[in-house]
């Protein structure tokens, strides 16, 4: 079984899924979709990164984002939210031998559920006329990253969670991760960020920069909301041997009075770009910097996701990557 490439590899394209529900996102419908935007033109990056194919869940939020984003694919397919990275296909080999791998999806553990996020990932496989099967089993692609040797991280939080798969355990799980995507070996994390309504997911927390060696945040002062989640997956990956690199964490960052789960480690990692979501935190450049020294190759692009983290989520979570 071929396992999926890693985010690093050739992308034919990108998949992002474009704010279209003015009833999910209220006043700030219209600032998300210009940070959407000015993520595509990024990644895009005037013809030198990947194709560009915006989702759109009507004709009305597509007309805005051939308005935004002229230079992309517009691709109308009704979703309930612009979660792509949880909801569209895991895509395995490259070339002819690529497949679009999906899983059940649940809403996050029964917390959200929208019409059309369910069979979204298996209509995206058929427009791009990739063979679809579906695991029957719940899972979220951004509850694991992947380095492309059959290594992959995840959280107990999450991938444990009574609320997804409640007769499995850790065992059965991991039986599953090789049986529908090849993967061999497991990294178990504990505790995702603080108030992540994903319970968990990995991508805010751990990501592959290359084969065997990971980023991870570390702690924005003594009042840093996720400082023990911080120490506690770095002890984990050391313990499994892997190389373990830092990225500047933005600190407690609030929104209406309540801490959010901000992230720089849901960058973007695109052909030409890699794009690191700020938060107008004092790391905010730092943290673009530190990327940009991992993959010397890209250019490292820092872009406001201030609209798009109303949602829950921000710029890796929003995509899903077409290998070449």
């Amino acid at each position: 079984m071929q396992t999926p490439l890693p985010e690093w590899s050739p992308h034919e394209a990108m998949w992002i899924g474009f704010p279209s529900d003015p009833e999910l996102w209220l006043e700030d419908l219209k600032p998300a979709q210009k940070e959407v935007a000015a993520l595509a033109r990024a990644l895009h990056a005037g013809g030198k990164g990947e194709e560009i194919r915006l989702v759109a869940a009507s004709e009305i939020a597509a007309k805005t984002a051939r308005k935004l984003a002229p230079f992309a694919t517009v691709i109308v397919e009704p979703f309930g939210d612009i979660w792509l990275r949880d909801t569209g296909p895991i895509v395995t080999g490259s070339g002819r031998g690529r497949r679009a791998q999906g899983f059940r999806f649940n809403g996050w553990g029964g917390k959200y559920d929208l019409p059309g996020d369910e069979s979204i990932g298996q209509r995206l496989a058929q427009s791009a006329l990739l063979p679809y099967q579906r695991g029957e089993w719940v899972l979220e692609g951004g509850a694991i990253d992947m380095d492309g040797s059959g290594c992959v991280l995840t959280t107990e939080q999450c991938l444990l969670n009574p609320n997804r798969n409640p007769s499995s355990d850790r065992q059965a799980i991991e039986q599953r991760l090789h049986a529908d995507l090849g993967l061999e070996r497991v990294v178990w994390l504990g505790e995702g960020l603080l108030n992540d309504h994903t319970d968990g997911h990995v991508d805010n927390l751990a990501r592959f920069v290359a084969p065997g060696r990971v980023a991870i945040p570390t702690a924005a002062g003594k009042d840093d909301p996720n400082a023990a989640v911080y120490s506690d997956a770095a002890r984990r990956l050391k313990a499994a041997g892997l190389d373990v690199v830092n990225i500047p964490s933005p600190g407690q960052v609030e929104r209406d009075g309540e801490i959010v789960p901000a992230s720089y480690m849901n960058f973007l990692i695109g052909n030409a770009a890699v794009v690191v979501p700020l938060y107008g935190a004092a790391n905010d450049d730092a943290a673009v910097h530190t990327v940009q020294a991992l993959f010397p190759e890209r250019k490292a692009v820092g872009l406001r996701a201030d609209h798009v983290l109303t949602g829950g989520g921000s710029f890796h979570c929003i995509s899903q990557q077409l290998p070449a």
